[in-house]
């Protein structure tokens, strides 16, 4: 069986309405990874991602990065025991 890894991300800054989500989905799903995007009522966005450990690596650099209209000023990661999903979410 694989490794997995799974990381959880807390983005800060001018992250909402700005495709953050959007762009975060369809680059995790380009690498083959499973979790989660969503926007959080203040103002940050929260992602989970899970799957191989260098594609895992790869979206939290993307994180600090953003989508081409974001400005990212902050990013919290927090590593978690892999859950089992199968696919990347866009939730609200």
């Amino acid at each position: 069986m694989p490794e997995l890894k799974r990381v959880r991300v807390l983005v800060s800054g001018m992250v909402q309405g700005v495709f953050y989500r959007a762009e975060c989905a369809r680059r995790a799903r380009s690498l083959g990874l499973a979790g989660f995007v969503r926007n959080l009522p203040d103002g940050k966005v929260e992602a989970a991602f899970e799957g191989d450990p260098d594609a895992v690596e790869s979206m939290v650099k993307w994180c600090h990065e953003g989508s081409r209209f974001s400005q990212v000023d902050d990013v919290v990661v927090t590593e978690e025991s892999p859950t089992g999903e199968s696919e990347f979410r866009v939730t609200r």
